[in-house]
């Protein structure tokens, strides 16, 4: 429980299943005071004992490193599928049983259902607040032990039942940032976290041409325009960062576009495998619509995406996820 509208409508619509339950509030990073306070008053309303764990260190070394260190390497993460599979629903679940609590109810928008022998994940009813992108890294022995009561509300619809409990924070808003870098300045973020400067280099067009000069190659992402500090005679965008050379390529429109990626570290949650090429819808980014493509699978942990149009940033770090309807079939991380 965080302490917001969506986790204490979880609470409430978890009592009602008859299990005996109890809600936690993560005390991750920076001051959690309000949030474990308003978390423990949305639990005395409820009559639920309510329990504070102080994971920093973990969260520290789990997220926040593995955000800075990719994002070092020039990579565009995203920390809140990171946070999911390690904490969320790593380390959380796995102390929640060590208590004896068989199942663990959270305030996530999404749904599971039964096919067959196996639990799959799938779309919240609500699309706005659909949260199925940010999940896909879930296991099945996860997936059996987890629950998702807001996964056919809406969001108005979950506020409403958070005002009929008498909950103080029925009309609280949504957080938007990274809980760590609520700024949203990740450069500064990864410089201070890690005690490392990021130096000038050259920006260059796609043959090789220098353009002028970076100001550190952690503070541009692909497909950014404005903000490069150069006089152009065109429009040009971030298309590459090579890393090794300390290099930002610059180019146009049509040099942003692909029509072929390469994922790794997949996890697949409809099936063990993918045997042959399969028609499937894929996201490349949590606010983007799906995308029509072809979906092979090359190895254990690699696929091949071939989209029916050309993709605007591909973006390395991100996480692609495949769909099959509402049916998340899996997904892994863009290369």
């Amino acid at each position: 429980m965080s302490g917001g509208v969506d986790s204490s409508v979880a609470a409430f619509l978890a009592m009602q299943t008859g299990y005996t339950a109890a809600g936690v509030t993560m005390r991750l990073c920076g001051d959690a005071k309000e949030e474990v306070r308003q978390a423990a008053a949305v639990c005395e309303t409820l009559g639920l004992a309510h329990m504070a764990w102080d994971l920093q260190n973990e969260f520290r070394a789990q997220v926040m490193d593995r955000f800075a260190n990719a994002y070092a390497a020039g990579l565009t993460p995203n920390p809140c599928i990171i946070c999911n599979r390690y904490i969320k629903f790593g380390l959380f679940m796995e102390k929640a049983q060590s208590m004896g609590f068989d199942l663990v109810a959270t305030g996530h928008y999404a749904r599971t259902a039964q096919q067959g022998s196996r639990v799959v994940l799938q779309k919240a009813v609500d699309p706005a607040k659909d949260q199925s992108y940010v999940l896909y890294s879930l296991s099945q022995e996860t997936l059996r032990r987890v629950r998702f009561p807001l996964g056919t509300l809406t969001k108005p619809e979950a506020r409403a039942i958070a005002r009929e409990q008498g909950f103080a924070n029925a009309d609280r808003g949504d957080s938007q940032d990274i809980c760590f870098v609520p700024d949203g300045d990740y450069a500064a973020f990864i410089e201070r976290y890690t005690g490392k400067t990021f130096p000038c280099g050259d920006f260059t067009d796609m043959q090789g041409h220098v353009l002028g000069t970076h100001k550190g190659i952690i503070r541009y992402t692909v497909g950014q325009r404005r903000g490069l500090g150069l006089a152009l005679p065109a429009s040009m965008y971030v298309v590459e960062k090579d890393v090794a050379h300390n290099r930002v390529r610059l180019g146009f429109q049509e040099d942003l576009l692909s029509d072929t990626v390469v994922v790794g570290d997949i996890n697949l949650i409809a099936c063990d495998r993918l045997d042959r090429p399969e028609r499937l819808s894929v996201k490349i980014r949590y606010n983007q619509s799906e995308q029509p493509a072809m979906v092979e699978q090359t190895d254990a942990t690699h696929l091949r995406i071939r989209f029916d149009k050309p993709q605007r940033a591909v973006t390395a770090g991100q996480a692609a996820v495949l769909y099959d309807g509402d049916t998340v079939v899996g997904g892994g991380t863009i290369l």
